[in-house]
């Protein structure tokens, strides 16, 4: 896959916790969604190289809904993190701590179906949505 793209947050929390909100199921549930219509009623996270990650993602009003599965490839405890969705295109997360703020910038492989600035645009919404939680809890 060659249309790579690229969101970037900067959170103001220090890198453990922001690491921690990212990874932790109970902090996932809280943020995992594009638009306040949307929820993520459960997630999964076994943390390790052949691991399995898992969110699903639903409309609130019932009308729509997905599973969000990965296999952790790379793992850099508290830096940075690498996993393959099932259709083959993969996804970095890195963690970069600049003094008491952690800049998260994520890299995924593009797919096909929706634009890339609709996909750009869907995952930054999730990114910012998981700066305001870790900033108000």
């Amino acid at each position: 896959m060659s249309n790579k793209i690229t969101i970037t947050a900067t959170v103001n929390a220090g890198i453990k916790k922001a690491w921690d909100y990212y990874t932790q199921p109970a902090h996932i549930t809280q943020w995992n969604f594009a638009d306040p219509s949307w929820q993520c009623p459960s997630a999964s996270n076994d943390m390790q190289v052949g691991g399995k990650y898992s969110a699903r993602m639903e409309a609130k009003d019932g009308s729509f809904g997905f599973d969000f599965e990965a296999i952790y490839d790379e793992i850099v405890e508290g830096e940075s993190f690498a996993y393959t969705i099932p259709d083959g295109r993969q996804v970095t997360v890195v963690f970069n701590a600049i003094g008491n703020q952690t800049e998260v910038t994520v890299t995924f492989d593009a797919e096909n179906q929706n634009s890339l600035e609709m996909q750009k645009n869907g995952w930054q919404a999730i990114l910012n949505n998981f700066k305001n939680y870790t900033e108000e809890n």
